[in-house]
């Protein structure tokens, strides 16, 4: 049994995995593939706070039903799923208004919890999302897509009206992208790196902009009848970008928050009374996945082609040297544990 593991910040190990048998209410899990994540590379760094070491990471896998544990009924064996790598208590006030993603008890695979990057995890039965026949790299892609879900859902969803322009082509920017036109929203995407600008028009954004050489504040002012984007998804983490979409929001706009820094984020609020702007973060995603998994199998939504490169697991270390060393060469990176 292989398990992928942050020893301590900056140590990747691959080293035997006990067994795992599921207990009441699990499933295991027979991981067939996993999709490497910027969250990933902050635990190997040791820059997120919520990691304890050693850690077996991974929360976007998919693979198939290898047990099933005792009260657990609608699995059998070699089903295919994908896992929500969001455990919820189910008591606390977050999660008794419809909101596991907060919960104050919250525990996130891969970085509470150990994850996906093993051979087989067991995992609570409601966190296993059955996708049919769809291919594992496929369904690996389910978690990433939710991101994208969630923030929409929290900014009312974007529609065939709206102007959206979103701060980051890295991989959550473009699965927002993907999922913002499935109802016709025109997409602008901005970013400061060309091939990622390259992957977002290829993928259908209406217009991309290199923040480097264009001002997007001078090239918002022709969208939206001179009003602004309608939407705005801040997906790059970078700090000021809140305040400048709060000035480019167009009247009864809606912000939404994907990126984080530690940096403090200075806002007129002014502008957003003025403007009446809906501003709303956004974290991991609530029971999303099986609305993604539709997505995939009608093929409303095809991840395919994000998936720039896949490693054996035992080759970890060098898919993350890769990530490091040539972030514009990569997307998504997923490993192989078949």
């Amino acid at each position: 049994m292989t398990a992928v593991v942050v020893e301590k910040p900056h140590l990747l190990s691959i080293r035997p995995a006990p067994a795992e048998a599921p207990g009441a209410g699990e499933v295991l899990v027979r991981v067939r593939r996993a999709g490497i994540c910027g969250s990933d590379l902050h635990i190997f760094h040791g820059t997120n706070p919520f990691a304890k070491y050693p850690r077996v990471i991974g929360h976007e896998f998919a693979g198939e039903i290898a047990a099933v544990g005792p009260g657990v009924a609608g699995f059998s064996l070699g089903d295919r799923v994908v896992v929500d790598p969001v455990v919820a208590c189910g008591h606390c006030y977050p999660c008794r208004i419809g909101r596991p993603n907060v919960c104050a008890n919250l525990e996130v695979m891969g970085v509470h919890r150990d994850g996906g990057f093993r051979d087989t995890l067991a995992v609570p039965a409601v966190n296993a999302i059955p996708v049919g026949d769809l291919p594992f790299e496929v369904a690996a892609m389910a978690e990433p897509f939710s991101i994208a879900a969630n923030v929409l859902e929290r900014t009312g969803g974007a529609h065939a009206d709206d102007t959206v322009l979103i701060y980051g082509a890295g991989m959550i920017g473009l699965t927002v992208l993907l999922a913002a036109r499935l109802e016709g929203a025109r997409c602008i995407v901005t970013d400061v790196d060309d091939a990622r600008l390259a992957r977002a028009a290829e993928l259908g954004a209406a217009r991309v902009l290199n923040a480097r050489r264009e001002s997007v504040a001078e090239a918002m002012k022709t969208e939206n009848d001179g009003l602004g984007p309608s939407l705005v998804i801040e997906a790059a983490g970078a700090p000021g970008l809140v305040d400048e979409a709060v000035k480019l929001a167009s009247p009864a706009g809606r912000i939404g928050l994907l990126g984080f820094t530690p940096e403090p984020t200075p806002i007129v609020q002014q502008e957003i009374v003025r403007k009446e702007l809906t501003i709303a973060g956004s974290r991991l995603n609530r029971h999303l996945l099986p609305r993604v998994v539709v997505w995939f199998k009608t093929r409303r939504i095809d991840p395919r082609g994000l998936v720039t490169q896949v490693f054996p697991a035992a080759d970890a270390q060098a898919a993350f040297d890769l990530i490091q060393r040539d972030p514009g060469s990569t997307m998504k990176v997923q490993l192989d544990f078949a």
